[in-house]
């Protein structure tokens, strides 16, 4: 599988199993997304230890993220299958800083 997700350029973090990288069709400033470093499809065919992996960014980017951006909220989303809106088939977490007054949802096409 090519995936975009695998360039490690664009990642802000990493460690064995998971990256993260900022999402290039942001939902709000600072949408960050974290996947597994092994090209699968979706979450459900993750290891159990790549889903624990893929945990701790999550957690580190949302700090990053409070001191950045300074959201009132978080929305953290997984779309699995195409029905599910899902465009790129390697699995992703989608980390989305929410803002007061924001109601813009996860919309269907962005990875």
């Amino acid at each position: 599988m090519d995936s975009p997700f695998l360039d490690r350029s664009l990642w802000i973090t990493d460690n064995v199993c998971a990256a993260a990288i900022r999402d290039v069709n942001p939902v709000s400033p600072g949408h960050t997304l974290i996947v597994p470093k092994r090209p699968v499809p979706s979450i459900f065919d993750c290891t159990h230890a790549e889903v624990l992996s893929i945990w701790l960014p999550v957690e580190e980017c949302k700090w990053a993220l409070d001191a950045e951006f300074k959201p009132q909220g978080h929305h953290v989303g997984i779309n699995c299958g195409a029905d599910a809106g899902q465009p790129i088939f390697h699995a992703h977490v989608h980390l989305v800083p929410r803002y007061r007054g924001d109601h813009s949802p996860l919309r269907r096409g962005t990875a």
